[in-house]
């Protein structure tokens, strides 16, 4: 049960009929005041832009900018705003991108129907709240620190391909314009970010680039 009163809440999800699911629900609590609905990453920044929303729900996997994308701009430009992260993959290093970049919720899609109210009312009371089955992505990254020091990994171990999206990064072109020039999905470059940022063991909003930009004469 939500507790609080007049929220507002922005959902964006390229899947109309998900999307309508998921915000018939939101519907049913008559404590949420205003949803708004998106169908891609770049509207639903320009939104968060606009206008004040007590939260936002974001598929990770959106036209024009991804979930984690619209994340790390409200994350870097300071907007007062609680984020969900909903998604359907599985994927430790998209849950640690998560974390690194200040969701406050994250939810598989598969877990929606039965999650999304709790999760909605965990964030907005103020605590973390994420799907059951991503509990020990969680519990490896609060130990991380406890064993053997990690061996310090390189530029050496990363692939071609990861090579590639880092010098880009250090020429500071934004996911959606490398996909563009790589020829790929924007989904695609996220899953390159998030396994350099695991090889290099760099976490973060701005950590990836800084260390491009430290290490543009070595890429």
């Amino acid at each position: 049960m939500i507790k609080s009163e007049k929220l507002s809440i922005l959902v964006a999800d390229d899947h109309p009929l998900f999307r309508s699911g998921l915000v018939q629900m939101l519907h049913s609590q008559r404590q949420i005041e205003k949803i708004i609905e998106c169908e891609n990453g770049e509207e639903a920044l320009n939104q968060l832009r606009a206008q004040k929303f007590d939260l936002a729900i974001l598929d990770v996997d959106m036209p024009l900018m991804s979930g984690l994308d619209v994340l790390r701009s409200v994350s870097s430009e300071g907007l007062d705003v609680k984020v969900i992260i909903l998604t359907m993959y599985n994927d430790e290093s998209i849950v640690n991108h998560a974390l690194d970049n200040g969701a406050q919720g994250f939810v598989l899609k598969a877990s929606a129907v039965q999650e999304i109210l709790k999760c909605i009312a965990t964030v907005l009371g103020g605590s973390i709240f994420y799907s059951a089955e991503l509990t020990p992505y969680l519990y490896r990254r609060s130990h991380a620190g406890t064993g053997k020091a990690k061996s310090a990994s390189s530029i050496d171990d990363l692939s071609p391909s990861e090579l590639r999206v880092l010098r880009l990064i250090a020429d500071q072109i934004s996911t959606k314009e490398i996909a563009e020039q790589l020829m790929v999905s924007p989904k695609t470059i996220e899953n390159h970010r998030a396994s350099i940022c695991s090889k290099l063991n760099v976490h973060g909003t701005n950590a990836l680039v800084k260390f491009a930009l430290a290490n543009k004469s070595k890429l």
